[in-house]
């Protein structure tokens, strides 16, 4: 592995691998992802040790701060594999010493030496989606997995010495009522990880759900209905009661850790930090340009396999306007609880937030959406209904 830190100023990246692969659809997720057998997973990530390897010398002057390994299911691969992976990655790039090196996990792809296998690989923290401790729940949703398999998955990685453990937990799911919910929370949170990403559910286009809960669906004799308006936002609200008792920060819409424990990754997608994606589908930002991979697999391994330059499998490559950075440095920065600072604004583009987004700050402050002063971010009511305030400021 390369080691370049201690030679002045070093531009950091974040790397997102991605692998699409899962058991089986959650009926929930819109993601990029799918079944697949071990031959094409195997030729896949052949594909995409050529893509990292190819795509190195793109950011030989970079230094690595993060690491996220996200799908899919990337624990439908083998620990071998995923070994393979990281291998590739430590050999090619310049990784600080303490690079936060994230690996996604489903309780029901995962064992005792498959973890144990990745903690010796070099991942030092993992993301393990449990979503729901109630079986009804999880059998509703899709999920591979049990209550219990989530609680083993958690001993395991534990015992194969993961210090970094971020727990998924949903709320505002079809029939669930606030007591399971807090419940489940307070199972997770007893647990001490030291990360907890609690999210309402989303309806997206083209899944299963929205063909049952979006706009314009009709409700179904037997179908469990959506929590309403005010009883997600209690389920919000007691979030943030119960794990602010236990010793975690929100800093995020959604995210919640304990000191010193947030996730280096996603801070540095709301922070605009450049990052390199690689595999199917894969975003990237570098130098206020932005790209995406193929999502097509057929493309996608006819580019890799054929040696061809990473960049034959780049889309939709988009330098970003001044007025677009400006839009995203608002409406990215405002997820975070500390919101954003007007110096940083100034210093990155050369003119002060005021004479940009005077107006709409004026406005949603009067509506008691946002707290202005030498930062500006959202209140709890402006958090409710963030993505209105956030719209506020796309010119």
């Amino acid at each position: 592995m390369i080691n370049r830190e201690g030679l002045g100023a070093v531009r950091e990246i974040g790397i997102y691998v991605h692998v699409p692969f899962c058991v089986k659809k959650c009926l929930y997720c819109d993601f990029l992802s799918f079944p697949a057998g071990e031959e094409e997973r195997e030729r896949y990530l052949k594909a995409l040790l050529r893509e990292i390897e190819a795509g190195a010398v793109r950011y030989r002057d970079y230094l690595v701060d993060s690491v996220f390994f996200g799908g899919g299911t990337p624990t439908v691969l083998t620990g071998e594999q995923l070994g393979r992976l990281m291998a590739r990655l430590k050999a090619g790039f310049v990784m600080k010493k303490d690079a936060e090196i994230t690996l996604e996990a489903n309780p029901g792809t995962v064992d005792e030496k498959k973890l144990q296998d990745c903690a010796e690989a070099g991942f030092n923290r993992i993301s393990i989606g449990a979503q729901s401790l109630q079986e009804e729940e999880l059998a509703m949703l899709g999920r591979v997995h049990s209550p219990e398999d989530f609680f083993q998955a958690y001993r395991w990685a534990r015992e194969a010495g993961f210090r970094n453990v971020n727990v998924d937990i949903m709320a505002a799911l079809p029939g669930q009522k606030i007591p399971e919910y807090l419940d489940g929370l307070e199972r997770v949170a007893d647990l001490e990880p030291e990360h907890i990403s609690a999210y309402s559910l989303m309806i997206e286009e083209g899944t299963p759900f929205y063909e049952w809960y979006g706009d314009g669906a009709k409700h179904q004799e037997g179908m469990a209905a959506l929590p309403p308006e005010d009883e997600e936002r209690l389920m919000y609200e007691k979030t943030g009661e119960i794990l602010g008792q236990r010793g975690y920060n929100r800093y995020e819409i959604s995210n919640y850790a304990k000191e010193g424990y947030e996730c280096r990754h996603n801070i540095g997608y709301w922070k605009r930090r450049d990052y390199a994606g690689f595999g199917l589908g894969a975003a990237s930002l570098t130098e206020n340009v932005r790209w995406k991979n193929s999502r097509r697999m057929a493309d996608y391994l006819h580019f890799m396999e054929g040696f061809q330059e990473p960049e034959a499998v780049k889309e939709d490559m988009h330098p970003l306007s001044v007025r677009e950075q400006m839009e995203e440095f608002m409406f990215l920065g405002l997820r975070l609880t500390q919101g954003v600072a007007k110096e940083e604004f100034y210093k990155t583009f050369g003119v002060k937030m005021e004479e940009i987004y005077g107006e709409t700050i004026q406005k949603l402050c009067k509506q008691a959406l946002l707290a202005a002063g030498e930062r500006i971010k959202l209140t709890p009511y402006g958090r409710d209904i963030s993505n209105y305030v956030m719209a506020e400021f796309l010119f």
